[in-house]
């Protein structure tokens, strides 16, 4: 209805090609928020949406279904004039939401560059999400993503430290904070890249000032400084200039007469300058850093404590200071140092499981080389650097700086690396370090895969790290399947241990379950036979206690008794008329037929004997003078 799209395939894939966002596939179609429709003859302009109502569709509707996907239903002969669309982005960074609005030829990075007006924040340090199609890059034209007219996306700094929700956690936050200030000399038009801690005051920075302008502090002359910014001896973090970067300008304040003390000064401040390493700091720029840099770092070096104690008896407490040290000097964004000895260090990195495993990153530092600040503070502490060594090394460090730590350093190597290694690094001269080692563990011994000098840049340093990963990462996944192929020997060998257990404890149990059937069946024979004998015992006791059988002769009156077994069997017997019935009773027992077990059943009438008082004569009790019975057993 909305676009005049009667082919079915064509629909689904736009709509596929929208990820099935139906807002946005019409979007896609129809860019035009409020089109233009112009007449071909009258000129006549038509303010509207850029498709028409149902009633014009006819004619539209009879083009082939193979047309442009993006064809626009209109009345007849009339032609749309392509407006450029607005589009609006609620941005939302922490606390605060800006509105952006563009046309849909803009870029995703020319967001960027309002928001960095708008928020203080450096574009390259911005990950701007929220795009439903996926991350895009800077370059990505907005049209591209098929976007609806209103959008909603937010902002990551990961490289920026978040704010701390106390006043006091705000503070030592700032105070941690490295400050970038950029500093443009008036006369020269020359501009210095200097870094400083929060809690670096501004007559440090005037200082720094003066090594590189030649420029006294009471003569220099600033632009830019804040209006907080009253005292020299106030910190940075508290001086209200703007993190992370900020402009300032220096000049030398402009004075009637010059004393030939103050030329003799300012020349001697020139020679003190030039009178420095001046090829060193030259090199310098060569891998990206300029003198500002170098003077502002290493100025403010030359008072800091040593990196690592001389003669330290243990490893850890030695690279705790370090760690400490190199905190206090570069800022808290560094590599993870590992505390520990290099045996320790080892041990981390090369023997665990083979999916564990890692690098070992050995960082050589040097205190008297010009080179040291600049790597630091520049190359070891980017951040891409500091995310791509946590990721995939574990990270040592040491200090030889001293004499004592150099030759323990040595020591160490030679034992863990050999002598080559060792010598390689005891003819590298003050200049060439620091040193990065990578070192690979391999199954019997362990291999420096590359020794990386100071003077590098982060794209070389990033770049030598990445080949290493490469080589280790090849090693690795041989490692990977030779352990999964032992661990699944193992497995089956384990398997087939199990399975023999298993086994063997069903033979057991089926054996000793064997055993009990044997057993019971003995204790039920056994019972049996003593119950059989019991009972014969029984029988015969009863059949001898019998008085003896009547004669048919016999003058006295005889009753005669025919008895039925269950099995269908009969026998009988004579017995005096006065006998008892508890004779006849213990005759039936005699032939294995206890009365416990039996009932005496009478036929005329069907009466049970067995009931009957067993001292009173068969004559009373009508057995006389012939009776058939038979017996049954009781349920």
């Amino acid at each position: 209805a909305c676009t005049g799209i009667e082919n079915i395939d064509e629909a689904i894939t736009l709509l596929e090609q929208n990820n099935w966002d139906l807002v946005a596939a019409i979007n896609g179609v129809i860019p035009q928020e409020n089109g233009i429709l112009q007449s071909e003859y009258s000129g006549e302009t038509l303010h509207g949406p850029a498709y028409g109502p149902a009633s014009h569709s006819t004619e539209a509707s009879s083009a082939p279904s193979s047309s442009s996907a993006f064809r626009h239903v209109v009345p007849s002969r009339q032609i749309v004039e392509r407006q450029p669309r607005m589009l609006d982005f609620r941005v939302e960074y922490r606390d605060r939401n800006v509105d952006v609005v563009l046309e849909d030829s803009s870029t995703v990075g020319d967001i960027k560059h309002i928001l960095e007006n708008e928020l203080q924040i450096p574009a390259s340090k911005m990950l701007l999400k929220g795009w439903k199609t996926g991350d895009v890059d800077d370059s990505t034209v907005l049209k591209t993503l098929h976007l609806p007219k209103n959008n909603s996306l937010y902002v990551l700094t990961p490289d920026l430290p978040p704010p701390s929700s106390s006043h006091a956690g705000a503070l030592q936050e700032s105070l941690n904070q490295n400050f970038m200030l950029i500093i443009t000399h008036r006369e020269v038009q020359r501009e210095y890249n200097l870094n400083f801690s929060g809690s670096s005051t501004i007559q440090e920075v005037k200082r720094n000032v003066y090594d590189l302008t030649s420029i006294p502090v009471r003569h220099q002359l600033w632009e830019g400084w804040p209006p907080s910014a009253t005292d020299d001896s106030m910190t940075l973090a508290l001086s209200g200039v703007t993190f992370p970067c900020h402009r300032l300008t220096v000049g030398r304040r402009s004075s009637p007469v010059q004393t030939r003390e103050q030329s003799e000064e300012q020349c001697t401040d020139v020679h003190m300058v030039s009178d420095s390493d001046g090829d060193d700091f030259e090199d310098a720029t060569e891998f990206g850093v300029d003198d500002g840099e170098m003077f502002g770092v290493a100025s403010s070096a030359l008072r800091k404590s040593p990196m690592m104690p001389e003669n330290a008896e243990n490893e850890g407490d030695a690279l705790l200071q370090f760690t400490a040290e190199f905190s206090s000097r570069y800022g808290d964004c560094h590599p993870v140092y590992f505390i520990g000895s290099l045996e320790a260090a080892f041990q981390e990195a090369f023997y665990g499981k083979a999916r564990d495993r890692k690098l070992l990153a050995i960082y050589l530092h040097h205190d008297e080389s010009v080179l040291t600040n600049v790597f630091c503070s520049q190359m070891l502490c980017a951040e891409s650097i500091v995310s791509y060594l946590s990721q995939n090394f574990i990270t040592w460090a040491w200090d030889m700086t001293k004499e004592a730590n150099r030759a323990r350093f040595l020591t160490m190597c030679t034992r863990h690396f050999g002598s080559v290694v060792a010598q390689t690094i005891r003819t590298q001269k003050t200049d060439q370090f620091p040193l990065f080692l990578i070192i690979m563990g391999k199954r019997s011994s362990n291999e420096v895969l590359n020794v990386i000098q100071g003077n590098t840049t982060v794209d070389e340093l990033m770049m030598r790290l990445m080949a290493a990963m490469e080589i280790f990462s090849a090693q690795q996944q041989e490692d990977i399947k030779d352990e999964d192929e032992r661990e699944a020997r193992e497995n089956v060998k384990r398997e087939q241990d199990e399975a023999y257990r298993i086994s063997l404890e069903a033979d057991r149990a089926k054996r000793e379950a064997q055993e009990r059937e044997m057993a019971e069946q003995f204790r039920l024979e056994q019972i049996r036979k003593e119950q059989e004998e019991e009972r014969e015992a029984i029988r015969l006791s009863l059949e001898q206690s019998l008085p003896p059988e009547p004669k048919e002769e016999s003058t006295e009156s005889v009753s005669k008794l025919r008895i039925r077994t269950p099995s269908g069997e009969f026998f009988e017997r004579r017995f005096l008329a006065s006998s008892k019935l508890q004779v006849v009773f213990d005759f039936v027992a005699s032939k294995g037929y206890p009365w416990e077990e039996y009932k005496l059943l009478g036929t005329f009438p069907r009466r049970d004997v067995t009931q009957l008082d067993p001292n009173k004569s068969l004559l009373e009790v009508k057995l006389y003078p012939q009776e058939t019975l038979f017996l049954e057993a009781k349920e």
